[in-house]
Formats: structure tokens, C-alpha cells, sequence
């Protein structure tokens, strides 16, 4: 029902209200009600009134709670204390110091995570670098040709380079983490390798191991273990466990070395003895005047002076030979015309090919041919090609030289009739002081001459020799060299 309406003058009582208080004006109890009704509407005000400061207040409290609480929530984002914190909330004890002390402690708890993260972040960084540089090592150790194993304390594997996993069969997934012996599956060398490394007292031990391989091949290791860390197993971090590494040498290449070296000396002793034999003899002969005439007196000298340039020959080719091996030996690398080189080389071989009515036929490209070359010693080896063409190639034959361009450099080529090689000879024909029985009549030798051609062209010059011979029918030696690249071949003339 409505009590209060709007009317043209303002507000106005509804009809049924003015009948009431018509009504009450006319009875005895009028004026007392109008007095109830005036403080009751003085009560509904107030209680209004009071409603709407309480809600107001209440309001205000809540909005600054909610400002606390997002101050709090900065803070917690900073780290860092707001020491104005409590002066800006303002909301009254005890939420005043609740919120306070919230915020210290949401501060320190912020600061003690950003703490953390640094360290993490830092602990991150360090540990991609030590991965990063276990990689790298472990990719080194796998470039090593030797098997490398390295173990721990306790004898079980914790890396095998590329070596180790093929010699010991290594399949599929690396077995990183497992026993050494059940890893080898060769019982005598997991003893032997046992014992070394129970024995803590050498920092580093060698032992002597030899094994069959799978298509009968035996082989012989020497086996050089090192221990790193304490040498004491003592409690403590985990970077003071000692651990072992253990590399197989192959001794193979030593041992051919070994035999090469007694070879080359016996050889050497061999070639020394055979001209002082016969320089010693003759010089005897004379002393003793077993010459008596002039002519025989200088067959003995001729020989003599041969044998002597023979010795001289020898010594000089050991020389070159050790100079290139050792890298000593003075290089001087500069564009030469290939043509021009083998045209000298020709000269001075040609009048030895003749003395054995030998053609010494050229067959030079006609085009510029430019090699980055050391002249002196390039034409060493193409002299030696030559004579050794002209020895072996009986009276009458041919001697043909030819140089062309070729996809992969400058290549010449020296071919004869001679008596030829068969391929196991062609295999050990550029061998030190190698000599093919059959032919050491045709002419004196020491061996060392294709030696050291090979050496000149392939170490001196980075070029590449090779030779095809069939018996009874000549060889041929070719000799590849790279190309000036500044000089593009081009026509002479």
C-alpha cells in the first residue's frame, strides 16, 4: 500500500493515511499518536542513517583491505620490504600489525626465492658449460686411436671412446654404469686389470696383454693405467673418488717400426760393406803391387773410383732422405714450368741413354704447365725416374717421357720397354733399399732412389706416384702434382 506520494505541491499522505489520522484527530488518543508516529519515523531514520554510515564505513575498510592486499601482492612480486606499509592501511588493530607482519614475512620469503632462482639460474649455466665441456672432451678421446676406458672406485665403467667399443665389441647402447668385467668378457685381462687397480699405491702401473681377434689376428697391447684423486678411498665428496683410466697401446706399429728399423740398418750395413769390400781389396791389391803395368794399375783405380762414387751416392740418398723425413731439409716453393724441368731432366740422362743406343723420345704437352715446386729437388726425382728407366731397359729400347694436364693436376709419366715388374715387386718397389733380385745384374744400385722420388713428390710436394708394369714388357711411373691455381694452363708459343 503506498504511503507517500508525489502530488503538484510535493509530497503528500494517500488518502486512506489522512482517513486514519482523520480519524484518530476525532478520537481521544489523537494527539498521543501523532507523537508515537513522528518518533517512530525518527527511529526508522536513524536506523537508516546509522545502516548507511555502518555500510560506508565497512565499505571503506574493504577498500582498503583490498588496497593491503594488493600492496602485499606487490610486495611479494618486488622482494623488497614497503616500510610504509602499515601507515597506508590504516585499517586498525590488530589487522594493522596481522598485515605488517604478513608483509615482512611474505618479503623475506620473496627475497629467499629470488635467492634461489639466481642460484639455480647460476647452477644451470654451470652445468651446460661442464656438459658442453664433457662433450667436447668426450669427442676428443674419440678421435684418439687408442682404446680408452675410464672406471671408478668401484670398477665399473664410466666411459669407452670409439676405439674401446670396437675393440671389445661394444654394441648398441654404451654400457656406462655396469661392471668392467662383465663388460670385457675376457676373464684374464678383467683380473689383470683388477689387481691394477686394487693396487693403490702407483699413481700410474703398465702391464703387457695380447688377445686373439675374431678372424684369428693376434694382437699385443700395452696397457698404461692412471689413477687420479686420493690414493686412499676415503668418505667425502664425490669429486674426490678416485677414478682410473686406462689406455691399450697397440703395440703393433711399434713392433713393425722395431723391424723396419733392424731392416733399414742391416740394409744400410749391407750396401756400406759391399763398395768398402771391393775399395779395401783393390787398394791391397795395389799396396801390394800386384798391379805391375799401367793399364792394370788404372782398371784397379777405375774400380775404386766407382765403388767410391757408389758410397758417395748412398750417403748423399740417406742424407735426403733423413732431411725430408726429419722436415729440415731447406724447401723453396715457387710456380715452375713443369715442361722446362723435364726437359732438363732429359738432358742430363740422355747421354747415359745413349751409351745403350736407348731412344730418350719426349712427349711434353704443348701447353704451359705450371706446378708449385721446389726445382732443385723436383728434378732430383725426375732424374732418378729416368736413370732408372734407362738401367732396366735394355740396349736399344725406349724411354718415353710425357707430361699432359689432368682433371685432378699437372701429371708426367715416365715409360720404358724394359724388363718390367711383376706386382708384388710393384708393391715394395718404392720400399727403402728394396731391389728385385732377378735385375741387380743389369746395373749398381743402392735402393734408395724411388724411395726418394716418393718422399719428394708425395711429402715435399704433396703430390701422389704411382706405377703399372706388366714382366717382360716395361713399366710406367706416373707422378700427379697439383696445379698453380694462379697460373691457368695455357699454350705456348
Amino acid at each position: 500500500m503506498t504511503l507517500i506520494g508525489l502530488g503538484a505541491n510535493g509530497i503528500t499522505a494517500a488518502d486512506p493515511v489522512w482517513g486514519m489520522l482523520e480519524g484518530w484527530s476525532s478520537s481521544p488518543i489523537a494527539s498521543d499518536g501523532a507523537v508515537w508516529l513522528m518518533v517512530l519515523a525518527g527511529v526508522i531514520l536513524s536506523a537508516a542513517a546509522a545502516a548507511f554510515a555502518v555500510h560506508a564505513f565497512m565499505r571503506r575498510r574493504e577498500q582498503r583491505l583490498i588496497g593491503c592486499l594488493a600492496d602485499l601482492t606487490a610486495v611479494a612480486e618486488s622482494g623488497s620490504e614497503d616500510p610504509e606499509f602499515a601507515v597506508r592501511a590504516g585499517i586498525g588493530e590488530p589487522w594493522d600489525s596481522l598485515l605488517k607482519s604478513l608483509a615482512q614475512r611474505i618479503s623475506q620469503a620473496a627475497l629467499g626465492i629470488s635467492e634461489r632462482e639466481q642460484r639455480h639460474t647460476a647452477l644451470e649455466i654451470k652445468y651446460g658449460r661442464v656438459a658442453a665441456e664433457l662433450a667436447g672432451l668426450k669427442n676428443v678421446l674419440d678421435l684418439v686411436p687408442d682404446p680408452i676406458l675410464i672406471c671408478d672406485a668401484a670398477e665399473n665403467l664410466s666411459f669407452a671412446n670409439k676405439a674401446a667399443r670396437r675393440l671389445f665389441a661394444m654394441d648398441g647402447d654404451l654400457p656406462e654404469g655396469r661392471a668392467l668385467g662383465a663388460i670385457l668378457r675376457a676373464e684374464a685381462l678383467s683380473e689383470l686389470l683388477s689387481a691394477m687397480m686394487r693396487r693403490k699405491t702407483a699413481a700410474e702401473q703398465g702391464a703387457s696383454w695380447e688377445c686373439e681377434t675374431a678372424d684369428g689376428t693376434k694382437r699385443s697391447f700395452r696397457i698404461q693405467l692412471y689413477r687420479s684423486g686420493p690414493q686412499s678411498d676415503s668418505p667425502g665428496n664425490m669429486e674426490e673418488r678416485p677414478f682410473h683410466v686406462i689406455v691399450f697401446r697397440d703395440m703393433a706399429a711399434l713392433d713393425d717400426l722395431r723391424r723396419r728399423h733392424a731392416e733399414f740398418v742391416s740394409s744400410v750395413s749391407h750396401e756400406m760393406k759391399t763398395p768398402l769390400s771391393a775399395i779395401r781389396a783393390y787398394v791391397e791389391l795395389l799396396a801390394d803391387g800386384d798391379a805391375n803395368d799401367e793399364s792394370t794399375r788404372e782398371e784397379f783405380l777405375a774400380i775404386i773410383d766407382a765403388q767410391t762414387t757408389r758410397l758417395q751416392r748412398l750417403i748423399e740418398n740417406l742424407l735426403n732422405l733423413a732431411r725430408i723425413e726429419a722436415g729440415i731439409i731447406k724447401v723453396n716453393k715457387a710456380p715452375q714450368s713443369l715442361n722446362d724441368i723435364l726437359e732438363d731432366a732429359a738432358a742430363v740422362v740422355e747421354p747415359q741413354a745413349g751409351l745403350k743406343q736407348i731412344t730418350l723420345r719426349r712427349e711434353l704437352s704443348p701447353l704451359h704447365l705450371p706446378v708449385p715446386a721446389d726445382k732443385d729437388l723436383l728434378l732430383q726425382a725426375a732424374i732418378n725416374l729416368l736413370s732408372n728407366a734407362v738401367k732396366y731397359t735394355p740396349n736399344g729400347g725406349m724411354v718415353t717421357l710425357r707430361s699432359r694436364l689432368a682433371d685432378e693436376g699437372v701429371l708426367f709419366e715416365v715409360a720404358d720397354t724394359g724388363v718390367g715388374l711383376t706386382p708384388e715387386d710393384c708393391d715394395r718397389i718404392f720400399e727403402r733399399f728394396y731391389r728385385v733380385d732377378r735385375n741387380k745384374d743389369m746395373a749398381p744400385g743402392t735402393g734408395l732412389g724411388l724411395p726418394l722420388v716418393k718422399h719428394i713428390v708425395e711429402d715435399v710436394h704433396r703430390g701422389k706416384i704411382s706405377v703399372v708394369s706388366r714382366l717382360g714388357e716395361g713399366s710406367t711411373f706416373s707422378v700427379l702434382l697439383p696445379r698453380a691455381s694462379h697460373q691457368p694452363a695455357a699454350a705456348v708459343g
